[in-house]
């Protein structure tokens, strides 16, 4: 098993390359410096050309680099690696060959990359795990050929350890933020129904599973945002969406409200009319329907609060709409359309709360941390 040394970055699946380019988010960033490396990151805009960043996992043996199934799960972590910087924003890597890695974040958490093999359960179960916690969608594992079933199936032998599945879509901030408070409801439930150590694992161990973590340091065992990642980041090297739990963390406290939102295109001279971005992120698409009476393709959907950027795809053409509000073109000229939803009254509890939450002091009152355990402790199963 390989234990991660220096490991920044994120993971990633490797989606379609759309033209539309989103714009890529910026982060935050503090320098770690290590007995036997230094990371350092720094502030990050559409504008600036992406920091270096490398996976590197020790590994105790090597397989045949010269096979053609070697030289195929390398190319493959290429193109994973590609599309992972162009959807964070970062020059990332991930090498699947390489096997599992992982770093103990605390005593009785740990955060990592995939379970590749059956195997991999027994060298869980060696270090104290009780809980493996997924988030890989079906399509993260079939890309890189691990057999879900055989894992899973291979756990149930054991009565000392659980596998558990809760799914999030790779590099979408939205997706996270709409997903955390049912992933973390049902990460709450298992570490207090199995104890022990607690794995918890994407496909690189980067984004969503760094995410998920911090979402539960925060929100259950009462860190502070910024301690949190502190302690993360002094242990492991990742890319988790800050802005995403500040939102999902307002999202609970608030009711988990939303607002209705209409987006129309007024050209009838078309045969089919799409969006892609808002909540379902780049790689999805929803259809826009058209109104004969208003002759216009219409698209009604409630967002929670929030900035949306989206792009229309107008018979498989991707652009923008000029009537609705839009970016001012990114680095590589690609312009985008957004929306901003807001609370009805800005003076109200709820826009203060979400104001104070997604600000740069994040914390949460004592009041606050019990809503949000009671929410997850009665929040639904996610199965």
């Amino acid at each position: 098993m390989n234990c991660l040394q220096n490991l920044p970055g994120s993971s990633v699946l490797p989606l379609r390359s759309f033209r539309c380019n989103p714009r890529k988010p910026s982060f935050c960033i503090t320098t770690r410096v290590h007995s036997s490396f230094a990371i350092t990151w720094g502030m990050m805009s559409s504008t600036d050309l992406p920091r270096r960043m490398a996976v590197k996992a020790i590994s105790g043996s090597t397989s045949s680099a010269e096979t053609s199934g070697a030289e195929a799960e390398e190319e493959k972590s290429e193109m994973y690696s590609t599309n992972m910087t162009e959807a964070m924003g970062a020059v990332l890597t991930y090498r699947h060959e390489l096997g599992i890695n992982y770093n103990f974040i605390r005593p009785d958490l740990i955060v990592g990359s995939c379970l590749q093999t059956p195997k991999d359960v027994d060298k869980l179960r060696s270090i104290g795990v009780k809980t493996i916690f997924c988030l890989q969608k079906d399509s993260d594992l079939e890309y890189f050929s691990v057999d879900i079933g055989a894992i899973r199936e291979y756990a149930k032998t054991f009565d000392d350890i659980e596998h558990l599945r809760a799914e999030i879509r790779d590099f979408d901030a939205y997706d996270l933020r709409l997903r955390l408070p049912a992933v973390v409801s049902k990460l709450y439930k298992a570490i207090n129904r199995n104890g022990g150590v607690t794995y918890v694992h994407c496909t690189a161990g980067l984004g969503r599973a760094p995410a998920a973590a911090l979402a539960y340091m925060f929100w259950v065992q009462g860190y502070k945002l910024t301690d949190a990642v502190n302690l993360l980041l002094s242990k492991r090297s990742c890319c988790p969406k800050l802005d995403a739990i500040k939102n999902a963390t307002a999202d609970i406290l608030t009711g988990m409200e939303k607002r209705l939102v209409t987006l129309t295109w007024g050209n009838h001279n078309c045969t089919t009319v799409e969006i892609s971005g808002l909540d379902i992120g780049w790689g999805q698409r929803i259809p826009l329907e058209f109104n004969k009476e208003q002759g216009l393709w219409i698209l009604k959907r409630e967002l929670p609060e929030g900035r949306y950027e989206y792009k229309y795809i107008i018979d498989g053409a991707w652009t923008h709409n000029k009537y609705e509000l839009f970016t001012s073109p990114n680095q590589d000229g690609h312009v985008n359309n957004y929306v901003q939803v807001v609370e009805d009254d800005p003076d109200s509890t709820s826009a203060a709360i979400r104001k104070r939450l997604t600000g740069e002091d994040t914390h949460l009152t004592t009041e606050e941390l019990r809503k949000i355990r009671q929410f997850l402790e009665t929040c639904p199963g996610d199965e």
